[in-house]
């Protein structure tokens, strides 16, 4: 049975796993560039995020003191024991509990006044995003602590319609062009994600969903792929480095995403994640099992 009380209990431990343990494929990725590094002073950068990342997972402590605005990704398979006003305030009363806990940082508050109610909670936040998956009868939950400086960096265009080899090339000037005006300031190396197409919302929705991908895992559609390739070569072509003080590894990945496009325009969202890509994600099964991924 799936409880309002199993999904709070279950959001606080992906939220201590996300802001204290680093996937593997992000740490891989972080070594990796470390090792190919040149630059001196990029190295000392790396050495540092992977010594933060040591000590973050050997103390269980946050791997960033911006512990990142709740937001949720959520997978509904065929669950007749789920009630969605539960899984919403289950997820809800974690994030309050898990920031008194862990603790965290209390990042949310009115865009207006400033002024927050505590515990990482507000007005639709956390938020969630839902997908239905009529294949499997679990639930999936995701946690994407978000950043402030990686989030305030975020840039939406909409292009005029081009045949394809036209819009690739477009689309890589607008990346390009964000990438250098962000500079340092989203904590490099990112995760770049991309959204392309469908409506304005839908763009950035798509390129948060993008950041969900582990690092090197390329999209299924072979065109999207290449775009993908070539979009991190040139990004990383531009020099920017670690923390934006130069080096080879500007970005440790890009992934895109794609929705249908109106006629007559080509939207295109790109959302940044800092070095400490943090995510978390858990499946819970009808009779209350839950796996930890």
């Amino acid at each position: 049975m799936i409880t309002k009380e199993l999904i709070k209990a279950v959001t606080i431990t992906l939220l201590k796993r996300a802001e204290t343990t680093l996937p593997s494929d992000v740490k891989a990725a972080l070594l990796s560039a470390y090792e190919r590094e040149v630059s001196e002073i990029a190295r000392v950068q790396l050495a540092a995020m992977l010594e933060n990342v040591r000590l973050a997972e050997e103390l269980q402590r946050p791997i960033c003191q911006d512990t990142g605005l709740p937001l949720f990704f959520v997978r509904l398979g065929r669950c007749d024991s789920l009630i969605l006003s539960e899984l919403e305030t289950g997820i809800r009363d974690g994030v309050a509990a898990a920031t008194e806990r862990i603790p965290l940082r209390s990042n949310v508050v009115d865009p207006l006044t400033r002024q927050g109610e505590g515990g990482n909670v507000g007005e639709k936040i956390p938020y969630i995003h839902y997908a239905v998956d009529p294949a499997v009868d679990s639930v999936e939950l995701t946690v994407l602590p978000k950043g402030g400086g990686s989030e305030n960096v975020s840039a939406f265009t909409i292009l005029p319609p081009r045949q394809e080899a036209e819009a690739k090339e477009a689309i890589t000037r607008f990346v390009l062009q964000t990438v250098v005006e962000a500079a340092g300031k989203p904590c490099p190396p990112t995760i770049i994600g991309i959204g392309l197409g469908g409506s304005a919302d839908l763009a950035m929705a798509l390129a948060k969903r993008a950041l969900l991908r582990p690092v090197g895992a390329r999209h299924q559609e072979e065109r999207l792929a290449r775009l993908e390739a070539s979009l991190l070569e040139a990004v990383n072509q531009l020099g920017i480095g670690p923390m934006g003080l130069g080096g080879k590894t500007t970005a440790l990945d890009v992934h895109l995403e794609v929705a249908g496009a109106h006629l007559t325009s080509l939207p295109v969202a790109v959302n940044f994640q800092c070095w400490a890509a943090r995510q978390a994600r858990a499946t819970i099964h009808p009779d209350g099992r839950v796996e930890y991924a």
